[in-house]
């Protein structure tokens, strides 16, 4: 079973830490959700899980492998990553960017297997793309492109996924089909899910724990229940919040006092 850890994690650019003394220790089938304000560290702990940035100290394990000296392709075969920004002037086709997916299993100049064809087709299926696998991906929308990106992701077929908001620019539907996608994936393929989400409401519908990031530091991890407190969004967001539960599931369910005090005066006038 898949086994991920980071161990004081430390990340900054002069006197500035990004990432100050995270760890993290992550088990197979779990969906792990990093929140917190702009600015706390979300994305950059990401790339350092994925190796896409150096650590400055600390270390990372898989399987209690440490990953620091492994190859950038034997990395990409157990842990994918998802950016937020990437460069869209590409003139490829949506099939031919989630094909990229499989180059750490196939090789730039291999011809796609048959394994590869599956994985890209199954990828493609789950994010709703099968309408545009052959338009070209300078024609997409916002949400399209990111639906895309996660394909990708997921046709690398990895143990271990990095998503950096994968919902960004979707609407309600595709927030859901998409989240539910990967959630339900991580559970039938065991494997270890971290992603951004600014929504917490999301969060607390989909995430197996919760990590919330302040300063660079994690101030509070757990299950949805332990972690999406008053008091810690408040930390973490410096608004007031009212924590109720989902009419549905159960799960918490955060409205802002703020907007609340907004609409309530409007109510009145």
């Amino acid at each position: 079973m898949t086994h991920f850890t980071a161990d004081s994690l430390r990340f900054g650019y002069g006197q500035r830490m990004i990432i100050d003394g995270v760890s993290l220790d992550l088990q197979a089938g779990e969906v792990l959700v990093l929140l917190g304000a702009n600015g706390a560290g979300k994305t950059t702990l990401l790339r350092l899980l994925a190796r896409h940035i150096s650590l400055q100290s600390g270390s990372i394990s898989l399987n209690d492998c440490n990953v620091s000296k492994w190859s950038s392709r034997k990395l990409a075969q157990q842990v994918a990553l998802m950016p937020q920004h990437e460069n869209r002037g590409s003139t490829l086709s949506v099939v031919d960017v989630v094909s990229l997916g499989r180059m750490p299993h196939s090789g730039w100049f291999s011809p796609l297997s048959k394994v590869d064809q599956e994985r890209i087709d199954e990828a493609i299926d789950a994010t709703g793309l099968q309408s545009l696998r052959d338009r070209s991906v300078n024609q997409l929308s916002g949400g399209e492109w990111r639906r895309m990106i996660l394909a990708r992701a997921i046709a690398q077929d990895t143990s271990v996924m990095m998503l950096d908001e994968p919902i960004a620019g979707l609407d309600l539907k595709y927030q859901h089909e998409v989240l539910d996608h990967v959630w339900q994936l991580t559970k039938r393929k065991q494997l270890i899910t971290v992603l951004t989400l600014h929504d917490l409401n999301l969060a607390a519908m989909f995430a197996d724990r919760v990590a919330v990031l302040h300063g660079g530091k994690v101030i509070a991890l757990g299950t949805p229940d332990e972690v999406l407190r008053s008091d810690v969004i408040r930390q973490a967001f410096d608004v007031d919040v009212s924590v109720m539960r989902h009419p549905t599931l159960g799960t918490p369910l955060i409205i802002a006092l703020g907007n609340l005090a907004r609409m309530q005066a409007g109510a009145t006038n």
